[in-house]
């Protein structure tokens, strides 16, 4: 074999290795946020009436903690952990919710200045979840949770957002993050108000659309739910409130049948209206 020959077969050879490598980061990137999710939707159960009727017996309670502890507390839907990497769009129409736009930069740069209604609820709690989790970093988790929840919301340390950096960053995909100059983008998709305790208190609900992104591109849909609770700081704003972590929420493809039977609405924002 010529040198020349031999010097084109080494460097194919190098180039399949590299796109690989880049390949496989792709797929680790991601790695930790599926892990998490996986964990969450580990049920194979389909459509069922019964979180539905969880949700609605709580609203019945009295205003109060026991009424936050059980719409908190109810079951959502549980879906298959593919459900979370891609589905059939639905044939039927989506029901929507239009998001407020922040009005200001807030404490730990989060975006603020939402109202005090369930969508402004909603509006912060998509902010805070994206805020943490293209930032991919303890530390930044730390500083956003000290900055946006009261002082007996579920500590940082046992917060499911903390949690899934930890995933990310042991699976592998911390190694390749720098060198690959790779990103991590979440953008909210869907959300669900899953209850209500008075105007100062909302269980809100986010489905994010989260991606790696190198040469090639990972991707997974991310339901997360918050105690949402309102706070007369820095002139009112939405915070992270009291009491145990929610009900797990449903991680499904957005616009799908499934994602329409959890209860998700297409976002919107005022401009589309």
């Amino acid at each position: 074999m010529s040198g020349t020959a031999a010097a084109d077969q080494w460097g194919r050879r190098r180039l399949v290795r590299t796109l690989a490598v880049v390949a496989m980061a792709a797929l680790l990137l991601l790695g930790g946020l599926a892990y998490a999710v996986y964990s969450a939707v580990a049920s194979t159960r389909t459509t069922t009436a019964a979180p539905a009727a969880a949700a609605q017996a709580a609203a019945q309670l009295p205003p109060g903690p026991a009424r936050r502890d059980a719409i908190a507390a109810a079951a959502m839907l549980a879906v298959p952990p593919e459900a979370s990497r891609s589905g059939t769009p639905s044939a039927r129409q989506s029901l929507t919710l239009t998001l407020p736009p922040a009005g200001k930069v807030g404490p730990a740069d989060v975006p603020t200045g939402f109202p005090k209604t369930p969508e402004g609820a909603i509006g912060q709690l998509a902010a805070i979840e994206t805020t943490v989790l293209q930032g991919m970093s303890i530390d930044r988790a730390h500083q956003v949770h000290a900055a946006w929840s009261t002082t007996n919301a579920v500590p940082v340390e046992a917060w499911e957002l903390t949690g899934n950096i930890q995933a990310f960053l042991s699976s592998g995909a911390g190694q390749y993050a720098d060198s690959l100059h790779a990103a991590v983008v979440a953008t909210p998709v869907a959300a669900q108000v899953k209850g209500v305790d008075g105007t100062d208190w909302v269980l809100a609900c986010v489905l994010l659309d989260v991606k790696a992104q190198i040469s090639t591109q990972a991707r997974i849909a991310y339901g997360h739910c918050e105690r949402m609770q309102w706070t007369d700081q820095d002139g009112g704003r939405w915070v992270i409130g009291d009491g145990p972590a929610p009900a797990r929420a449903p991680s499904t493809w957005p616009g799908t049948d499934l994602a329409n039977d959890a209860g998700w609405k297409i976002l919107t924002s005022p401009a589309d209206q």
